[in-house]
């Protein structure tokens, strides 16, 4: 769960700018919530690549192979 605390604390983290911006409109609260959002971009891909990596290294220890798309299993 350390993994979701992180990025509660992240978003909670923008809600000063958030404030700033949709309810005073100052414009470089605007700036910082843009440089925000793409440092949550950046955490969210890492997580995505951090679970594909634990996801793969289950499937190994257990010694299975991920399904092949084929006539059963369309590639999507």
């Amino acid at each position: 769960m350390n993994r979701f605390q992180e990025l509660q604390e992240l978003v909670a983290s923008f809600e000063k700018d958030f404030v700033k911006f949709y309810e005073k409109g100052n414009k470089s609260a605007g700036t910082r919530i843009r440089k925000s959002m793409n440092e949550l971009k950046r955490k969210a891909q890492e997580i995505r690549k951090e679970i594909q990596e634990i996801k793969a290294a289950q499937q190994s220890e257990k010694g299975e192979e991920s399904p092949q798309p084929g006539p059963d299993r369309p590639e999507f």
